[in-house]
């Protein structure tokens, strides 16, 4: 094999390698905004996701408050420990709502 051959394949393989290289960081580079646009997007969720949040909150209060007061008709002993857990359900939902808004910061 002559000494001009090799150094052609060589050449060859380097453009080679350097073309995919290179073709592979220009498509890798849309990373940063794609980020963006879906931090944009969830952004523009969160309001109506808080808003669904305290909407379930309330019917969640209401159907609590129902079966609380068909336990306290019945007589039932237990009326204090579900009166208890429906309204500890509804003060998380309004705390996690608050937690949330205040860790993402908007």
């Amino acid at each position: 094999m002559k000494r001009s051959d090799v150094f052609g394949r060589v050449v060859k393989t380097c453009l080679l390698f350097y073309h995919i290289t290179n073709t592979q960081l220009v498509l890798a580079q849309d990373g940063v905004s794609g980020i963006n646009v879906a931090n944009e997007t969830i952004r523009g969720y969160f309001d109506s996701s808080i808003s669904l949040m305290y909407a379930i909150g309330a019917i969640l209060g209401l159907i609590g408050a129902v079966k609380v007061y068909q336990k306290w008709n019945a007589g039932d002993p237990d009326t204090g420990k579900v009166a208890a857990a429906w309204f500890g359900s509804c003060i998380f939902l309004v705390i996690v709502s608050t937690v949330l808004r205040s860790f993402f910061g908007i």
